[in-house]
């Protein structure tokens, strides 16, 4: 139950993740990436490795993006 909601976060992350690519938006991985490590916290706690991965990509490709960004952009 924890893999399917952890699952679940990372979706909702996914489809902020993509507006957070638009120009000028990309302030808001700031606040995607504490949603993803709460999803990746709760992936870590199920039998399932799915989960936690995808939200741990997303993490990852939300700081590369916030760093080409120069965090604000």
């Amino acid at each position: 139950m924890l893999n399917i909601l952890s699952i679940l976060i990372g979706l909702v992350v996914l489809l902020l993740a993509v507006v957070g690519f638009v120009p000028f938006l990309g302030w808001l991985n700031w606040m995607i990436i504490p949603l993803g490590i709460v999803g990746a916290a709760l992936g870590a706690l199920s039998s399932s490795n799915a989960g936690r991965n995808l939200n741990i990509l997303l993490i990852i490709v939300c700081a590369v993006r916030l760093s080409l960004g120069g965090g604000l952009l």
